[in-house]
């Protein structure tokens, strides 16, 4: 069930056919430019060159989704009295199946990576529910999200070894860092990545420093960017089946994810880590099952099952040996064996005296949600950079976590600006109180940069508790243009001693949009090779009316920029005006005396 890129291979009757299968596919796994090892051949192709495709006996879940609540004859539609009316009546309601959950931290991670790909590779559009299908097909969502708070898997999730036994041949080229064997590689981790194709495509999903095949953010982000590869657009049919047979080339295991893909489409929602519903069915009898409690949505019955009634939610087939027996054909019930002796009259007794009883003390009320905290840390918070005037793209979030690694819900959290900056979160204001969700987590709202560049921090606090709170560092950049154009193309020129008729008026532009707010420099040179100021020649009018041949202005709403009126003294010639901005654009205007 890996990532594994068609390099899985049966073993062939003829020692030349298993060496010329495995060539081909480790020649796939190796590079994603090698499109002809991982096309799948047209129909008139087939019959010649079914060695080109590679096998489908790759280990993965073959488990579908449920029918959707409300469809006729769908197992959810279950008998109970419809909220809020009152009557008693048992109808039909309709339940979201526990399929649909997916576990908090898994789901944050496919959902970062989504983000992720959005920026950097647009013309991909990856959705995350493709990760989604993928990862349950793999993994079952890291064994029903079995991971830390940090994403990574409690436990390690491998594939068989791939020692040449029914599978390719690929000696150990981790040291076993990843997959725990120092013999030969395994697919490993939540997206099932072998370590050597991981050293490709490795990415660090959660900004740790590093990254980590066993790390359900890091793998996410990477499975994103394979399937990315070689310029798919997978908001079209043939570039997202195109991407998945490339994870693995089977036709079945397409057909497979792509209906978890639609049935996640169609809704999910969001459960807390280690309760997810696993897969059951491996597409081979000696994939390992995930371990889990029992399914939040297989609940114990409160009574034996009737009999000649299966206590299984999925009870065996009555055409397969050891199965139930088929109920066409009912067993007769068997009469109960008659006691040889009447039983004997037992003499009644007289009851003991009841002990006097001694008052129960009341239960502890339980502590508050902050009590209940054991750490309190990050959430996979992205980097604070924003450019003045604007908001911050990622916001700030943490999760609190019991002593089991569980999230601790309805803890309250104050996030706090400090700093000079004018930062805000909404409406102005400098904090904000946030109540942990059922997984722990608290996210603070959007953070606004104010018009002040510079460094400044925010806090997270956990309320009522003595942890340690959560700091963060933010930036503030300032407003940039790139170029800077006039106007008009009016000359400057003034006689001795008077203003200058004109006054400059120019655009400053980012990209080819306009922009507003950039800070501004005007200073009057001797000639275009000066960087100081002249000390004669045009000027500005300063305080007390005293000649500045130096002013800073800041461009309007539209990026405009326009300039004070300018004086020229006796002296004649030739000057230059020069007008800078933050963003490196540049204007130089001639001004003639004379």
């Amino acid at each position: 069930m890996a990532a594994q890129f068609g390099i899985r291979l049966r073993k062939g009757a003829a020692a030349t056919a298993i060496a010329a299968l495995v060539m081909a596919a480790l020649t796939a796994s190796q590079a994603p430019g090698f499109t002809d090892d991982h096309r799948q051949p047209r129909s008139s192709e087939a019959s010649d060159r079914k060695d080109v495709t590679p096998p489908t006996d790759d280990r993965y879940y073959t488990d579908v989704p449920p029918v959707r609540p409300g469809k006729p004859g769908s197992s959810h539609d279950l008998l109970g009295e419809r909220p809020g009316t009152g009557s008693g009546t048992q109808e039909p309601v309709a339940r979201e199946p526990a399929e649909a959950g997916i576990p908090a931290t898994v789901l944050d991670a496919y959902k970062k990576a989504e983000a992720e790909l959005a920026e950097t590779r647009s013309g991909c559009r990856l959705p995350w529910q493709l990760l989604a299908a993928i990862g349950r097909v793999e993994s079952g969502h890291a064994s029903g999200g079995k991971v830390t708070a940090e994403g990574t898997t409690i436990s390690r999730i491998t594939g068989p070894q791939l020692n040449g036994n029914g599978f390719a041949l690929i000696s150990d080229t981790d040291g076993g860092r990843y997959d725990g064997d120092r013999t030969h590689d395994r697919a490993v981790g939540p997206m099932q990545f072998i370590p050597s194709t991981w050293d490709t495509w490795s990415r660090d999903g959660n900004g740790d420093g590093t990254s980590d095949p066993n790390n359900v953010y890091d793998a996410a982000l990477a499975a994103g960017y394979y399937l990315c590869a070689d310029g798919r657009d997978l908001a079209t049919t043939t570039g997202r089946d195109a991407a998945v047979l490339s994870y693995n080339h089977s036709q079945e295991y397409l057909d497979t994810v792509l209906k978890w893909f639609e049935f996640y489409r169609k809704g999910t929602h969001e459960v807390p880590d280690g309760t997810g519903t696993v897969p059951r069915h491996p597409n081979r009898p000696d994939t390992p099952v995930p371990a889990s409690s029992t399914p939040p949505s297989v609940r114990p019955s409160p009574t034996p099952p009737a009999h000649g009634t299966s206590a299984s939610p999925h009870p065996s087939r009555p055409d397969k040996p050891g199965g139930s027996q088929s109920p066409d054909k009912p067993t007769k019930p068997t009469k109960p064996a008659k006691p040889s002796t009447p039983p004997a009259t037992t003499p009644p007794t007289t009851p003991p005296a009841t002990p006097p009883t001694t008052p129960t003390r009341p239960p502890a009320p339980p502590k508050p949600p902050a009590q209940r905290v054991a750490r309190f840390a990050d959430s996979a918070t992205g980097t604070l950079t924003a450019v003045a005037g604007s908001d911050f793209a990622h916001r700030v979030g943490v999760r609190a976590l019991d002593g089991l690694g569980k999230g601790v819900p309805g803890a309250r959290v104050t996030f706090t600006v400090l700093g000079d900056t004018g930062a805000t979160f909404a409406q102005g204001a400098t904090s904000a109180t946030v109540t942990t969700t059922a997984t722990g987590s608290a996210t603070a709202p959007v953070l606004s940069a104010g018009e002040k560049t510079g460094e400044f921090t925010v806090r997270a606090q956990l309320n009522g508790s003595g942890l340690a709170p959560v700091t963060y560092r933010a930036t503030v950049t300032a407003r940039l243009a790139d170029q800077l154009a006039r106007t008009d193309d009016k000359a400057f020129t003034a006689a001795p001693g008077t203003a200058f008729a004109t006054r400059l008026t120019a655009k400053a532009t980012l990209g080819k949009a306009a922009a507003p707010g950039v800070a501004a420099t005007a200073t009057v040179l001797k000639t275009a090779k000066d960087t100081e100021a002249a000390d004669a020649g045009p000027y500005f009018k300063g305080a007390d009316d005293t000649p500045a041949r130096t002013v800073s202005l800041t461009t309007d709403e539209d990026g405009l920029l326009t300039l004070p009126e300018l004086f020229a003294d006796t002296e004649k010639g030739e000057y230059v005006l020069r007008v800078t901005t933050e963003g490196g654009a540049v204007l130089d205007v001639t001004l003639t005396v004379g």
